[in-house]
């Protein structure tokens, strides 16, 4: 009457169904690839690259910490430096907070006035 009979489709073979589910998977595989390459990859070579400068640090260089204090190395010990900020003013800070170490090779620009 309002039903109609409902006929059972032929299963798939093993080999069929097993390729179709591996197609399914490949639209994802790639964005994954994607996001690493773009994203992931560049992240972690940035860090690594930052964590190599920190480990760096000598007694000299010219450094700027997280919260934008500049100052020179004064004394560095295993996981903290000693910074000077200039009129004697000396603090100890975590080498983790430390945010650039700056080149001291690189010339002052032609309008910077020392005085």
């Amino acid at each position: 009457m309002f039903a109609s009979p409902a006929f059972a489709q032929a299963a798939g073979t093993g080999a069929g169904s097993a390729t179709a589910g591996l197609i399914a998977f490949v639209p994802y595989i790639a964005i994954f690839a994607i996001f690493y390459f773009l994203m992931i990859r560049p992240q972690q070579q940035r860090a690594k690259a930052h964590r190599a400068m920190i480990d760096a640090v000598k007694k000299g260089d010219e450094v700027v910490t997280g919260g934008g204090i500049v100052g020179k190395v004064v004394r560095v010990m295993d996981g903290e430096v000693e910074i000077d900020a200039g009129n004697n003013v000396k603090f100890r800070v975590l080498k983790g907070t430390l945010s650039d170490v700056r080149d001291r090779a690189v010339p002052a620009a032609a309008n910077d006035l020392k005085g």
